[in-house]
């Protein structure tokens, strides 16, 4: 049989016809739904849109006012509820949910998790936590551990923390070695304020197992060494942490400062951090060598000290240490002067020297192993900075 194409011309028209039908029956059933649903849905859509998050929830409550079974909604509802600070209303929504017996079970786990953060945010930690151990094994068992591991974290439950941490672990296919030897340097701190040495010892070699390069273990170890008068213990503690990372010997200036005090040997000491300043320089080593060498070597040698660095590295605060050390040497008809300008410097470093979160920005002036801001841990650099305030 000869193929003849005219035969192909009709098959587009065809398809188009097909389309046509196919659109006008969608077209009629968005309509219908559109029909079917209040005004007050699309009011409060249009509030979210031009981000009016409270008429929104007016115009939504008169929804579920006239459809009680608006399930979705209410999900919706108590969202914003919980967004807008109001918690109380968002418990009630919620539970309001649970307490439906024909709810499906995929919305009533649903509904367990969203209640659930509502006593996390309003502060109920207890009735947090039983809501968030309900959902093991459920598609929403990951949000909850890390809810769970915050409420530990703020609770300073650090076995619990550790338990939940090595689950996620499991559950997110990635190591958090970090964070689970903080929770055992954490112990450790605790157990080194009652002076309990086995547990202190037991908890840092754990820490050390989980992740070797945790600076923190060895600082707490030095300090545990100090503490029980063994001075010589410690220091060897501390300089463990150049082998580590070198920029936490900061953290540890100060401690080596001290113990070299308590031996006796303040040169040896001088040399220790002199050397540390020479390769791995930062102000807080700065400070600990500038106060030996002034008790030890007197106002002149820390003056020499400090030039020196300044001539290296000027800052601010070395220059406050500079006028320390001169207005200690000067005579009595320049002490005026040399304070007035060391009070203007003073002024100004009050400023600066904080320690800024690489995370999240928080600056403050003490180390923080957790940053106060972002509740992440070591993600503060050991190295004070001298970045003022408006500045990133």
């Amino acid at each position: 049989m000869d193929f003849e194409l005219w035969w192909l011309l009709p098959i587009p028209a065809l398809f188009f016809a097909l389309g046509w039908i196919a659109a006008r029956i969608d077209i009629k059933h968005l309509l219908h739904e559109s029909r079917a649903l209040p005004l007050s849905y699309f009011k409060g859509l249009n509030f979210l849109l031009n981000e009016q998050p409270d008429k929104a929830i007016e115009s939504f409550i008169e929804v579920v006012k006239v459809d009680p079974q608006t399930i979705d909604l209410h999900f919706a509802l108590g969202s914003l509820f919980r967004r807008q600070g109001e918690t109380d209303r968002a418990i009630r929504m919620h539970q309001n949910l649970l307490d439906r017996p024909t709810l499906p079970a995929d919305k009533r786990t649903m509904a367990t998790y969203e209640l659930a953060q509502d006593f996390h945010r309003a502060g109920l930690l207890d009735r947090a936590e039983d809501l968030f151990r309900k959902l093991d094994g459920s598609p929403f068992e990951h949000s909850a551990l890390s809810h769970l591991i915050s409420i530990y974290e703020t609770e300073k439950d650090w076995p619990k923390a550790i338990s939940a941490t090595r689950r996620m672990e499991v559950l997110a296919k990635q190591p958090y070695h970090k964070e689970i030897a903080q929770y055992h340097c954490e112990l450790a701190q605790a157990a080194l304020v009652k002076s309990d040495r086995a547990t202190v010892q037991v908890e840092l070699e754990r820490a050390l197992a989980m992740h070797r390069g945790c600076t923190r273990a060895n600082l707490v170890q030095g300090d545990l060494e100090f503490q029980e008068g063994n001075s010589r213990a410690a220091l060897e503690a501390w300089q463990r942490i150049e082998s580590q990372d070198p920029a936490f010997l900061a953290l540890a200036a100060d401690r080596i400062a001290d113990a070299f005090r308590r031996q006796g040997d303040v040169p040896a000491g001088i040399r220790l951090l002199r050397s540390y300043q020479q390769q791995y320089a930062s102000l807080d080593i700065l400070n600990a060598l500038f106060a030996l060498v002034l008790e030890h070597e007197g106002p002149a040698s820390a003056a020499t000290l400090i030039k020196d660095e300044l001539a290296r590295n000027p800052t601010l605060i070395g220059l406050d240490r500079l006028l320390e050390a001169q207005l200690m040497a000067a005579p009595a008809d320049r002490r005026h002067d040399l304070q007035l300008v060391k009070g203007l410097v003073g002024q100004h470093i009050k400023r600066l020297g904080y320690y800024r979160c690489d995370q999240c920005g928080f600056r403050a002036k003490q180390y923080y192993w957790r940053c106060p801001g972002c509740q992440k841990w070591e993600t503060y650099p050991p190295r004070r900075t001298e970045m003022p305030d408006g500045y990133a």
